[in-house]
């Protein structure tokens, strides 16, 4: 693993560090929001056919990813599709299978990564597109000290009224790492950032220590280009077993759990649905 400890004794006399992380197939091995559509799918969000649809959804996800054009298509479908659905409803169904569909798959290399880089002194800030609801729980999980992720506007009668208030992708990731860095004294020249996709491209370019993680083809090519170290991590492991110390959260903890992740799990599946038929011989 990467030699990431920084002497102590300087700490106090130094600016502050961190080291951003994106989430879904960086620090664990699928799609943060897709991987609930089982669970949707008992809770009555969605149907049998929309529960294999996610699958091949998912499938999609982890063979390549999506570029920018397909995550805008996405960003639409979440729009229109979660209009309407009740919040309070949504987290509860996340609430009870988070712990049990995360946990398993979180990468054991980046489980370690957080652990040094804790020990290093610094702090460990998630970065994600995917929904608060969902990302937030999951940070708490890995002993994450700050989460970025995007935001849903809810209405006064507790549902979504299919607004994104905030949006965190491509630039604006580099836009949340700099004001965290301006607002928290951190040294972006000395911090860490990690991520699978050509997307965050910006956000790895704002730091001094940019890691390429399972990288898409494109930042393959970037890093390869830029020179930057590129990681494999392979060992999904249960997080109890890798970090002992962390017990099982909270029901309250889980029930903040997941509003934009089931909206954004069902655009998923319905945008990979449409592209699948428009695929040649469909």
């Amino acid at each position: 693993m990467l030699e990431l400890v920084e002497n102590h004794s300087l700490h106090h006399s130094m600016p502050r560090t961190a080291a951003f992380f994106d989430l879904d197939k960086t620090v664990i091995a699928k799609s943060s929001t897709l991987t609930f559509s089982k669970s949707f799918y008992q809770g009555g969000l969605i149907n049998r056919r929309a529960v294999l649809r996610t699958a091949y959804a998912q499938f999609v996800f982890l063979a390549g990813g999506a570029d920018h054009d397909q995550m805008e298509r996405m960003r639409q479908y979440l729009s229109a599709l979660c209009r309407g659905w009740n919040v309070r409803q949504v987290r509860e169904i996340v609430a009870e299978t988070l712990h049990d569909l995360i946990d398993p798959i979180i990468y054991d290399e980046a489980a370690s990564l957080i652990e040094e880089h804790h020990t290093a002194g610094r702090d460990v800030v998630i970065v994600s597109t995917s929904g608060a609801e969902v990302v937030e729980p999951i940070g708490e999980l890995l002993g994450a000290d700050r989460v970025v992720a995007t935001r849903m506007v809810v209405g006064d009668d507790g549902c979504f009224t299919g607004e994104v208030e905030y949006y965190a992708y491509g630039p604006t990731k580099a836009e949340a790492v700099k004001e965290l860095a301006a607002s928290e004294g951190y040294d972006l020249a000395r911090c860490y950032a990690y991520s699978d996709s050509a997307t965050d491209v910006p956000m790895l370019s704002s730091v001094g220590h940019p890691y390429a993680v399972n990288p898409d083809r494109a930042l393959r090519r970037e890093a390869l280009a830029r020179e930057w170290p590129i990681l494999d991590f392979h060992k999904p492991v249960r997080l109890k077993k890798r970090l002992p110390h962390l017990s099982k959260p909270s029901r309250p903890a889980l029930v903040a759990a997941a509003a934009l992740g089931a909206a954004a799990a069902a655009a998923g599946l319905v945008w990979y649905a449409s592209r699948r038929r428009a695929l040649p011989g469909r």
